[in-house]
């Protein structure tokens, strides 16, 4: 069965735990949504954060959300000048039959500006 990646990304109103985990678990909820994703199919998600965002761990929402048997990473996105700041992109790797031209990529708030023709 094929792997397939689905990208993902929300931006926080502030560096808190909690908007870190609630932007997390809106933005992965929705990719699972649109995409009709099983936790079981997951096979490893990848979160990335700007350098303002590190009052938690965004993998900490994946495993209340009940991915506790997936490998999740948490990585530092590189600094660009002038890039979209407070940002948290997540990378989900599914097993999958559906093609990658079908996949549903889920940008929300100021992050559409990052993909503007994948916004749901």
């Amino acid at each position: 069965m094929p792997v397939r990646g689905i990208r993902g990304a929300t931006v926080c109103v502030s560096n808190t735990a909690a908007d870190i985990l609630s932007a997390t678990t809106d933005c992965l909820a929705a990719i699972l949504e649109e995409n009709a994703v099983n936790i079981s199919d997951i096979a490893s998600v990848f979160f990335s954060v700007t350098p303002d965002l590190n009052a938690a761990f965004p993998a900490a929402a994946a495993r209340e959300m009940g991915l506790v048997h997936t490998p999740l990473l948490c990585l530092n996105e590189i600094n660009v000048p002038g890039g979209l700041p407070q940002c948290i992109r997540i990378l989900v790797h599914v097993n999958t039959e559906t093609a990658q031209a079908l996949i549903q990529h889920i940008y929300l708030g100021d992050a559409k500006q990052l993909r503007p023709d994948h916004n749901v």
